[in-house]
């Protein structure tokens, strides 16, 4: 046993509240397949964070390209297509006159400027950029924010709900499948060259971009301006989706475009001032595990929150360099320029929006019925399907819960206090992770019999749920446990009985931006508590026994811990087809989207797992099928109505023979 006087004197998981104005930092590992693996997991990060894994399937796009007017040296024309089904993505495309052969596409995402793509003010413009990159050689995409100019389909500031967070819906992976889907786009038009595709935008398309750079490797070249930083990590939804940036900042996400060029442009007068000193070097140091030097480097200007013609130039040159092996300054300087009145830009401004354009609830109900068809089609048919099921599904389902079962070693506890009773010994202490900041409350039972056995009983109150009147003694199911020589852990998860306490979120805005949900972390201490308990007793695996609502905990809990091998599991009657069930049970963002509590149960085989009080709500068809096809249905038992204590403690003590 690790006894250890470092655990906090409160749970700081309840006090200490990440934010995105927290001032966060990044160190690079020093050996280049630490960060390889690093990175890996962390695009896996948030592509599931925000719905897009597995991966939508790719509708056409349907473009429609038109009303194209001649400029000097250049054309601009009206774009729109669709990213999903009724759902369009609008924007204007700016192309080089006469090009002789194809060139490169440069991705325009704009920021907040209130004119959206269409904004041409002294300290951003988009207009400008794209004419110039034109004029430079390059086909140049610029499209609208959703919520922006002719992108009204939904509102910008207020989209978003915890029906919506469950199927990984929200905002900022809605625009982050836009600007996949505008890589699309800009590869399939025959003048652009497809291997020199890049991106830049500043502010909130900044975020947009090295977001982009993050998850899709078809981007060559890109230049955020004025958004990677360690002091703010972008103030609105379609910045932060749920989980996103949990054990991770912007910074980290920004050196995901290594080894591949990057120029980071930041300014004096906003949350970038401190860039080439903090941010720069750190991405950098990413650089230099592939010998890359020279592809990253940093402007800063003296100004205030911009995209501004000196920023501009920076750019052009940095672009001119990588997309045209050229170091021409002159070529790559902006020149003067006249834009179009705005009205003329816009897409649906002649003509009326297609008929079959969804609004926000078509979106939202399009979305989950292609989540359910999607996920209907991995339902494993054989042993191979159910392997790759188990690999792509469990991979979502780890990162979107982020639980995981910390080494021996790094569990520690504190000095227990003993309670002698007649035929065990019952110790209260704390447990916790190393460096975590956890303090979790637990008390073991040992029985002065030779043991043969460990197991944790979850209760939503917490260990006074399992004892007698006087709040020490074991109640009847520790009791029998005991019997049958079990030892027995009892824990009070994040928020339940001792571990209650003030958990202020409202105050916080993106709370699940940053910091995981109350169930997620009452997971974590069940894993934790797992490992405590096969650290004290020396058991290699352990059973589980999850009451009421804590049961659906333990279920999910059991799926990633291969150490639990008996489970039983109250299913509280949860109806796994109504989602409101999930938001008032078991909210946890994504968690619909890769399937729920059936992934948990494919997941926990071969592990004996009694399942009860299913009543006629919780469908176990989809569960039953996948046992049988993995050769596991000797494994499960289903009960409708609740398991008597005695049948519980059977199967943890007999399994699949009780």
């Amino acid at each position: 046993m690790s006894v250890s006087t470092s655990l906090p004197a409160v749970d700081r998981r309840r006090t200490e509240i990440r934010h995105l104005d927290l001032p966060y930092t990044f160190t690079a590992p020093k050996i280049k397949s630490v960060w390889d693996k690093r990175a890996r997991s962390l695009r896996e990060h948030i592509l599931v964070s925000l719905g897009l894994w597995p991966s939508p399937e790719k509708c056409p796009l349907n473009p429609h390209v038109f009303d194209r007017v001649e400029r000097d040296n250049y054309t601009i024309e009206k774009v729109y297509f669709e990213s999903l089904p009724g759902f369009f993505v609008t924007g204007n495309l700016y192309r080089p006159i006469d090009a002789s052969e194809p060139c490169p596409g440069i991705l325009n995402p704009h920021g907040h400027w209130a004119a959206g793509r269409l904004a041409d003010e002294k300290d951003g413009s988009v207009p400008a950029r794209c004419i110039n990159f034109a004029r430079q050689g390059a086909v140049a995409f610029a499209w609208s924010m959703i919520g922006y100019n002719d992108s009204e389909q939904l509102d910008h500031r207020s989209f978003g709900n915890n029906r919506m967070q469950l199927w990984g819906l929200s905002l900022k992976g809605l625009q982050l499948w836009n600007s996949i889907r505008a890589v699309d786009f800009m590869a399939s038009l025959p003048d652009v060259d497809n291997r020199r595709i890049a991106c830049t935008g500043a502010s909130g398309g900044g975020t947009q971009t090295f977001m982009l750079t993050a998850v899709d490797d078809r981007l060559m070249l890109s230049a955020p301006v004025n958004m990677i930083s360690g002091h703010m990590q972008g103030g609105c939804i379609c910045e932060n989706g749920p989980n996103v940036r949990i054990n991770t900042n912007n910074i980290e996400i920004g050196a995901m475009m290594a080894p591949r060029p990057m120029l980071m442009v930041s300014c004096t007068g906003d949350w970038t001032v401190n860039t080439p000193v903090e941010e720069y070097p750190a991405i950098k140091n990413v650089y230099q595990l592939y010998g890359a030097e020279d592809k990253i480097t940093e402007v800063q200007i003296d100004t205030g929150h911009n995209y501004n013609e000196q920023s501009r130039n920076a750019v052009y040159t940095w672009f001119g360099k990588w997309l045209f092996n050229s170091e021409d300054t002159e070529r790559f300087t902006e020149r003067p320029y006249t834009t179009e009145p705005p009205e003329s830009m816009l897409v649906f401004s002649d003509q009326t929006r297609p008929e079959h354009a969804v609004d926000e609830g078509g979106l939202s109900d399009l979305w989950i019925t292609r989540c359910k068809t999607q996920l209907g089609k991995l339902i494993p048919k054989d042993t191979k399907s159910l392997r790759k099921y188990r690999q792509n599904l469990g991979a979502g389902f780890k990162s979107a819960i982020g639980a995981s079962a910390p080494g021996l070693d790094d569990v520690i506890s504190a000095q227990p206090e003993l309670f002698e009773e007649k035929n065990y010994t019952a110790q209260w202490t704390y447990i916790g992770r190393k460096d975590k900041g956890d303090r979790i409350p637990v008390t073991l039972y040992k029985s002065d019999k030779a043991v043969r056995g460990a197991t944790l009983v979850v209760h939503p109150e917490g260990r006074s749920g399992l004892t007698d009147e006087n709040g020490k003694s074991a109640g009847t199911l520790l009791q029998s446990l005991m019997r049958d020589r079990h030892t027995v852990l009892t824990v009070d998860t994040f928020l339940t009985g001792e571990a209650s306490g003030e958990h202020n979120t409202e105050e916080y805005p993106y709370y699940t931006t940053y910091n995981r949900t109350k169930t997620t972390h009452r997971i974590q201490d069940i894993i934790t508590a797992i490992s405590y308990l096969r650290q004290v007793t020396g058991f290699s695996s352990v059973s589980l026994i999850g009451l009421g609502e804590a049961g659906l905990w333990c279920l999910l809990a059991c799926g990633l811990d291969p150490h639990i091998v008996r489970v039983v599991v109250d299913t509280n009657q949860l109806d796994t087809e109504d989602d409101q069930a999930y938001e008032d049970s078991l909210f946890i963002p994504c968690l619909r989207r890769i399937g729920d509590v059936n992934t948990a149960v494919a997941l926990a085989a071969p592990a004996d797992l009694m399942l009860h009080n299913a009543g006629t709500t919780f469908k176990t068809d989809w569960m039953e099928e996948v046992c049988r096809i993995g050769d596991t249905s000797d494994h499960l038992k289903i009960l409708k109505k609740p398991a008597t204590g005695r049948q519980i403690v059977q199967w943890i003590i007999e399994g699949p023979e009780a």
